[in-house]
C-alpha cells in the first residue's frame, strides 16, 4: 500500500454513492429526464476572515499552515477590495485565507466532514437547512477549527471559526437540500423551512 492509498478510499467512497445511488435516487425523486439535469456537488470553499492579520502578519502564516493541512492545499491569502476608515481597514490588507477543492479533494473533505468531523461535535443534533441559497449552495458557519482531525493543538494560538460553502449544480433550495442529504449531510429532523 503506497502513502495516499487511504485517501483514494475514501474518494471512491463518497464519488461512488454519488455515482451509484445519489444520481438514481435524485433523477426518480425530481422527476428528471435528463442525466445531465441532476444536481451535484461542484467545489466545496473554504475561509477563515482574519482582521487582526493587518497587524500581525505571522497569524496568516500560521493560519495558512493549518488550513493547508486540512484541505490538502495551498490556501490563498484574500485582501481588502476598498479601504474601511471605521474598521481601521485599507485598500490591499490581508483579511483573511481561503480555499477551493475541487475533484477528489473535494470528495474527500465532504466525506470525511459527514462521517468524521460533524458526529464528533459535542450535542450535535444536527444541521439546519436555513442556510441555502436560492440556487442551491449551501453555507455552514465553524464554530472552532479543533473539530478536524488534521489540526494540531500545538500549532493553535487562537481558536477561530471558519465558513465553508458547498457550491452545486443544483437549480434551487430544494434540490440542494436533496443532493446534500442523500450524500450523507446530517440535516436536523423534523426541521420546518423558512
Amino acid at each position: 500500500m503506497q502513502k495516499g492509498d487511504n485517501k483514494v478510499i475514501f474518494m471512491n467512497r463518497l464519488k461512488d454513492k454519488y455515482i451509484n445511488e445519489v444520481l438514481p435516487k435524485l433523477q426518480e425523486e425530481l422527476k428528471l429526464k435528463n442525466k445531465m439535469a441532476i444536481p451535484g456537488v461542484k467545489k466545496v470553499v473554504l475561509s477563515i476572515g482574519l482582521g487582526e492579520a493587518k497587524e500581525d502578519k505571522g497569524i496568516l502564516d500560521k493560519v495558512n499552515l493549518y488550513l493547508g493541512n486540512l484541505a490538502g492545499q495551498r490556501p490563498v491569502v484574500t485582501y481588502a477590495k476598498k479601504s474601511i476608515a471605521g474598521f481601521k481597514l485599507s485598500q490591499g490588507a490581508p483579511v483573511g485565507v481561503m480555499v477551493s477543492l475541487r475533484g477528489s479533494r473535494m470528495y474527500i473533505f465532504l466525506d470525511k466532514f459527514f462521517n468524521i468531523v460533524l458526529p464528533k461535535v459535542r450535542d450535535f443534533r444536527g444541521i439546519s437547512s436555513n442556510s441555502f441559497d436560492g440556487k442551491g449552495n449551501f453555507t455552514l458557519g465553524i464554530r472552532e477549527q479543533l473539530i478536524f482531525p488534521e489540526v494540531d493543538y500545538k500549532t493553535i494560538d487562537k481558536v477561530r471559526g471558519m465558513a465553508i460553502t458547498i457550491v452545486t449544480t443544483a437549480k434551487n433550495k430544494e434540490e440542494g437540500k436533496k443532493l446534500l442529504e442523500f450524500m450523507g449531510m446530517p440535516f436536523k429532523k423534523g426541521e420546518v423551512n423558512g
